[in-house]
Order: C-alpha cells, then sequence, then structure tokens
C-alpha cells in the first residue's frame, strides 16, 4: 500500500472524531444508483466521495486525483466498508456498550449544527474580545438579608445608590467597601479586585466594569451575590503568553540529601552558564534532566497565566528581557533554571474556542442563550400550546407538592392524554410529561413545585431538542453522512481492536509461530560493548585522559569514574555504557573499532570511547523484539482478514457509476 494514503480504517477512526472538520455538501449531480453493493447492502457515491475529500484533505492535497489514486482508494473503502459490515454481521451494533459510545458521540457531533451553537459564537467572540485586555476595578458589595422582601430588597439598592453618590461626591471608594462592603475580603483588601479579564468574573459584573472608563463608578448592579458598585481603577493590554526554555535537576523532595545533592548541582550549573562562553544547549542537552526537552535547549509548550505551577509561573513571568536566565528555582519536580524566549499576545480565537466555550457553559451566560435557542425552535418548528391543558396543568404543580401526588391529580381530572403542546407534526400530553419527569426523578431529585415546574420548562426544551435532531438527520447531508462515519468508525474500531490488535497483544502463541517464521526480519547489526565519556568541563580533559588512557573496558569502569571524579564535581562528564549497533550510534560510528581506546572531537567537545567485545550479527531473540514482532503480527491479521472477507461477501460494482464519480472527484 503506498505510504501516501492513509488507509480508511485509521482515517475514520481518527479524523472522523473531530466535529470541527466540515465538508461541504455533495455535488447534486451524484445519482441517487448505488456505487457498489457488499452482500447485500447497497453503498451510495455521496459517502465515498465525503470519505475521499477527507483524506485528501488530510493529507492537504491540492492536486487533481490521478485514475490510480481513484482506485486505491476505493479499494481503501472496499476494505473498510468490509469489515463493518462484519461487524454488523457479528451483532457487535447491538451492544449496549456500542449503543452508549455512539449516543456520546453523536451529542458531540451535533453540536456545531444546532441553533444554540450559532448564538453561542457571539458570546464566545465578545468573551475573547475582552480577552485582549485586563482590567482592574474594586467593588461594594450589599447582600440582601435572608427571605429577603421587595421592600428589603428596594432598601438595599438605595444604599447602592447612596454609598455611589457618596464616592462620586469625594469619599475615598475604598475607605467605603472597608466600612459598608459585605464581601469578606474586604476586610483585607478593602474592596480590591486586582487586574482581572474575561470569563473571571460572573457576566452582570464582567459586562458592567468592562463598559466603564477609568475613575468611573457604575450603577448598582445585581448578580446572585447582592447589589455591586464597581469602581474601574486602571486597564491594560493583556500581558499574553510566554515561551522559556528551562534546565531541570530532579530531586526527591523531602529527603535533605537529595535535595542538597540536587542544589548544589543546579548551583554549578547556574555558574557555568555565567561564563560568557557559556552556551545554553550545551549545557541543557549535557546536564538537564527533563528528557522530554533536553535536546531541544529546554524548550517549553506557550504558558499563559495560571497554565503551570505559581513556583514556575511566577519566577518565568518576572523575566523581562528575551534571553534572560533565572536563578535556580524549586517546584514540586526540583530545581529549575529558567530561561526568557519569547513573548506573545493571547492566543488567537480558534486557538481559544475551545477552552472560551467550556467556561461560558458553566456561567451563567448559558441560561440566557438557552432562552433565546427555545424562542427560535418554538418559531422554527411551529411550537402550539394548548392554553387550557397547559394552564391546569401549572395550577396542578403549584397545588401539589410531589409527583406522586401530581399523578394522582392528573388521573382524577382526566387529563393524562389532554394535549400540553404540539411541535411539527408531534403532540404531547400530560402522560408523557409525567413518564419525562419520572425518568427524570431517577437521576436528580424531584419533588417540591419549584423542581416540578422547572421539570415541565425541562420537558419543552427537550422536545424542542429532539425536533431539532431529528430536522437535522432527515435534512442535512453533511450531518447524516458525519453521523454514518462515526458509526462506522466506531464499529471498525471495536472488530479491530477484536480481530487484529488485541489478539495480536494476548496470543503469544501467535507470536512466537510468526517469529520463527520470519526470523530474517529480526536482525542484529554488528554491536560493541563500549563506554563514552563526554566531558563537561575541558579543564577536566587532562586528567581524565590519564586515567583512562591505560585502561581497557570493563563494566566496573563506569564506578571507579563516578567515584574518582563526579563525587566532587558531578559537572565534569557525563558517562553511557551499554552494548550498540556502532553503524548507527553518532559517536561510535566515528571510532576506529580497532583501537580499545580513542579521543574524538563531537561538536566542540572531547569525547573518552573505550570499546569492548564485538558481536557478530544474528538474529534477535524474541523477548529482544517483541514489540516489533507484534507490530508485524498485527499487521499480518489484518491483510489475513481482508481477504477472509473478500472471500465471504460479493462485491459488486456499478463501472458506469465509478465512472461518474471520477469525474466529480476530479472537478473537486
Amino acid at each position: 500500500m503506498s505510504k501516501k494514503f492513509i488507509c480508511y480504517p485509521l482515517m475514520v477512526v481518527a479524523l472522523a472524531c473531530s466535529p470541527k472538520t466540515t465538508i461541504q455538501k455533495e455535488e447534486p449531480e451524484i445519482a441517487p444508483v448505488p456505487l457498489m453493493t457488499i452482500g447485500n447492502e447497497d453503498i451510495y457515491a455521496a459517502e465515498f466521495l465525503h470519505l475521499l475529500k477527507k483524506n485528501r484533505q488530510f493529507q492537504d492535497r491540492e492536486d487533481k486525483i490521478s485514475p490510480e489514486d481513484f482506485d486505491e482508494n476505493l479499494q481503501l473503502f472496499i476494505n473498510y466498508k468490509l469489515k463493518v459490515r462484519e461487524a454488523e454481521n457479528m451483532g457487535l451494533d447491538t451492544l449496549e456498550e456500542f449503543r452508549r459510545e455512539f449516543e456520546v458521540f453523536r451529542e458531540d457531533l451535533i453540536k456545531p449544527y444546532l441553533i444554540k451553537n450559532s448564538l453561542q459564537q457571539g458570546e464566545l467572540m465578545k468573551a475573547y474580545n475582552r480577552m485582549n485586555e485586563v482590567v482592574k476595578a474594586s467593588h461594594i458589595l450589599l447582600q440582601f438579608p435572608n427571605n429577603a422582601s421587595r421592600e428589603d430588597t428596594i432598601a438595599v439598592f438605595r444604599m447602592a445608590q447612596k454609598l455611589k453618590a457618596e464616592a462620586e461626591a469625594g469619599a475615598d471608594f475604598n475607605e467605603l467597601a472597608l466600612e459598608h462592603s459585605e464581601d469578606p475580603s474586604a476586610k483585607e483588601n478593602k474592596g480590591s479586585l486586582g487586574y482581572f479579564t474575561s470569563l473571571q468574573m460572573v457576566h452582570q459584573f464582567e459586562d458592567a466594569a468592562f463598559s466603564l472608563q477609568i475613575g468611573e463608578i457604575s450603577d448598582p448592579i445585581l448578580t446572585n451575590f447582592g447589589y455591586h458598585i464597581i469602581k474601574l481603577e486602571d486597564r491594560k493590554p493583556n500581558p499574553g503568553e510566554i515561551k522559556v526554555s528551562h534546565i531541570l535537576v530532579r530531586a526527591q523532595l523531602g529527603d535533605p540529601v537529595s535535595e542538597e545533592r540536587a542544589l548544589r548541582k543546579v548551583g554549578d550549573i547556574y555558574t557555568e552558564l555565567q561564563k560568557p562562553e557559556s552556551i545554553w544547549e550545551e549545557v541543557c542537552e549535557m546536564y538537564s534532566e527533563d528528557m522530554g526537552s533536553r535536546n531541544s535547549g529546554g524548550t517549553l509548550p506557550w504558558i499563559g497565566l495560571g497554565s503551570v505551577i505559581p513556583e514556575f509561573e511566577r519566577v518565568a513571568f518576572s523575566l523581562t528581557e528575551e534571553g534572560e536566565i533565572s536563578p535556580p528555582v524549586k517546584t514540586p519536580y526540583g530545581f529549575h533554571i529558567i530561561r526568557l524566549e519569547e513573548r506573545r499576545p493571547i492566543p488567537s480565537f480558534d486557538e481559544m474556542e475551545a477552552s472560551i466555550k467550556s467556561r461560558i457553559l458553566r456561567d451563567s451566560r448559558s441560561s440566557l442563550i438557552q432562552s433565546q435557542v427555545t424562542a427560535i425552535q418554538k418559531s422554527r418548528y411551529g411550537f402550539e400550546e394548548n392554553e387550557s391543558t397547559f394552564t391546569q396543568l401549572q395550577q396542578l404543580i403549584e397545588q401539589e407538592g410531589t409527583l406522586e401526588s401530581l399523578s394522582q391529580k392528573v388521573q382524577e381530572k382526566s387529563l393524562l392524554d389532554s394535549i400540553v403542546f404540539s411541535v411539527m407534526d408531534q403532540q404531547k400530553t400530560v402522560a408523557d410529561f409525567l413518564k419525562f419527569t419520572d425518568y427524570e426523578k431517577n437521576k436528580v431529585r424531584i419533588g417540591s413545585r419549584n423542581s416540578l415546574s422547572s421539570s415541565l420548562n425541562r420537558f419543552i426544551e427537550e422536545t424542542l431538542n429532539q425536533t431539532e435532531e431529528q430536522d437535522l438527520e432527515a435534512n442535512n447531508e453533511e450531518y447524516r453522512l458525519l453521523l454514518q462515519e462515526y458509526r462506522d468508525g466506531i464499529l471498525l474500531f471495536s472488530l479491530m481492536n477484536d480481530q487484529v490488535w488485541q489478539k495480536a497483544l494476548m496470543d503469544s502463541l501467535g507470536q512466537l509461530r510468526f517469529y520463527e517464521e520470519n526470523k530474517e526480519r529480526y536482525v542484529w547489526k554488528e554491536r560493541i560493548r563500549a563506554l563514552i565519556v563526554q566531558m563537561g568541563k575541558e579543564d577536566k580533559t587532562p586528567s581524565v585522559r590519564r586515567f583512562l588512557s591505560d585502561k581497557k573496558y570493563s563494566p566496573e569502569l563506569s564506578n571507579r569514574l563516578e567515584n574518582t571524579f563526579l563525587l566532587d564535581d558531578p559537572l565534569s562528564f557525563t558517562m553511557e555504557e551499554g552494548l550498540y549497533e556502532w553503524e548507527s550510534h553518532p559517536i561510535l560510528s566515528r571510532t576506529d573499532l580497532e583501537k580499545t581506546f580513542q579521543e574524538i572531537k563531537l561538536n566542540g567537545r572531547t569525547a573518552f570511547v573505550l570499546i569492548g567485545e564485538k558481536i557478530a550479527p544474528e538474529t534477535k531473540k524474541f523477548t529482544e523484539t517483541r514489540g516489533k514482532v507484534i507490530q508485524d503480527y498485527q499487521q499480518y491479521l489484518d491483510e489475513t482478514l481482508v481477504k477472509k472477507l473478500k472471500e465471504n461477501y460479493i462485491i459488486r460494482i456499478d463501472e458506469d457509476e465509478k465512472n461518474k464519480i471520477y469525474q466529480i472527484a476530479v472537478k473537486n
């Protein structure tokens, strides 16, 4: 199989699981006749073209597809559909596990197509635009007494107006907060909230703060906490994100000996970095114990405020000049030396969209969005309320305290079959509402009048949501094809996991048999035992040279080296010892294997090599190559499965239809 093509099984399992991927509706000229038949199942061109387009977009292919590429992709598609068909025949689509997983995927997949999504986008953009700056504000909070009456609420509001007037007349706002604010933190901060940006305060408070000019005081703002008076003190651009690199020396925190050794070593590294001739990347590669970054100069991903542990963040954001290096800082991981590489503004909207959406959905903004969604759905899907029944039901909910008593009253009044509302061609009765409420009762605690009233609202919302989803599945081809893709992808994964991946992992006898039949694939090249010493401090080179020059390789030599040099100066050099395929080794490939001791220069640094036993090419033991054997065994099982399926299922391809869709593929 050509490496430039991604096989459909992997494409469907991995690529299809992104609801961000959108494909334009297929050309209307696609004939409503099957492209092929597998067994007794008709498969249409739209599905193949949908996956073909995704495959080429994933590969960033803009050239016209050739007949050979088209045929190869068609064969991959056939293999994919054969496996899905086999999964269906095995009944994998009837399992409860499949149904649960598919429902989770479906709920996620449909979101970009819903009315709610377009309304959310406006809130997302507003939040992101505000994130481009931070504001500094103080506030005074006045809370309502318990079981507050209307008169109590008015009294609190008037008190808030009075305090605003005093502040605008010249009274010190922070002293007013200290005296009057019911925010517990005001006793310490005099109402000062410091700097904040979007989505860090409740939305009513945020809206008011961002609408103020510096020095301006807001009217009383109502939130769930009470009435706020807000004074804006400053606003400035968001500091954004920074990129740093680091050198890590790990320590076992709580172990004084381990911490002392690590502190001494990181201190020596810091001293080394102060020398003019010191090169950060070389020091990092030599001494950093962060294996994931040491070979790339210790570079870390971009970080923003709140994205890393506080100790690290505090020091990293205190660096002001690019290239500036911090003194060692202690964190739960050990000791770090941090260098500032670059600063940048906050990420783009596309990069932040998912996290902003997640935060808005947990915010009170979500309820405002939902009320707008409901209004649009009612209008679009012809929602009609049966006023008489709806009013009777609401009255009974107000009168009855529990679901059980409500059900009894409904039956007494013969309201079970009465229509509460209709939407499109559906009619929902009182019995439907009680059934929904009984289902909710098993998920959340329902019993009070308020919860029963809320359940009625949720019943309406749920019905409208289901209507919208049914409408999408029936009339939106893009969504329908993606839904099919998800379904088939789950079935494919289940089949492959059972017949190929897990089978290869668990079948130890099969692994051994495959290994014995294919030993020629698993061969060591010529290897040598060696000890490699790479100097960290060139002034130590002469003494290390004298120590090693008359020595022969032995397993004990590394311990002698450590005791002789590294106990007093752990940065003198690093060592590696083992059995290596020398031809592919960056240092050993430069050596003369006939010499037992030699000195070479690598990237301007000295390295000493002691060469021991040579081992001729030989077959790898099974235990030495088990991972590669399993990988190859999985590929063998996959090829065997496809071959068996092609024997078991009759495949018919409509050549005329195939030629038509090739022309469509060429145009796209």
